[in-house]
């Protein structure tokens, strides 16, 4: 059953990230919406560790000591451009097969998409185009 978009219609962030919705998510929005938050909250927690290993190995370096910012600015723009569009397409096949996403899938898809960027940022592929 699709219901409209109200301020109200989806779940609480503390209710996405508790696995405790008050049902499984079964319009467009609500699954859109719990993989976004598992895929912004995992990227920022990565990108969290990175900026403070970075920060306590480039504290002293005159330059070095602002790239954590930009860690963490990259931690919160990736799931703002590629996430939105990657969990809306995510959304459309469970809303377009008519299945209701349970919780844990949406957090299993939301740190997936997170993954897949850390193996792809790693595998250095984009450096061979």
């Amino acid at each position: 059953m699709a219901r409209d978009f109200q301020a109200g219609a989806h779940d609480s962030v503390l209710n996405v990230i508790s696995l405790s919705p008050n049902d499984d998510p079964d319009s467009f929005v609500e699954i859109w919406y719990q993989v976004f938050l598992w895929a912004l909250f995992s990227s920022l927690f990565v990108h969290i560790v990175a900026a403070l290993i970075a920060f306590l190995r480039l504290r002293k370096h005159r330059i070095g000591r602002w790239i954590p910012l930009a860690i963490i600015a990259m931690g919160v723009l990736s799931p703002l451009t590629g996430g939105v569009v990657s969990s809306a397409a995510i959304a459309g096949v469970y809303r377009a097969s008519n299945v209701a996403m349970m919780p844990f899938y949406a957090l299993v898809w939301g740190v997936g998409q997170t993954l897949i960027v850390i193996i792809i940022s790693f595998m250095r592929i984009l450096a061979t185009l």
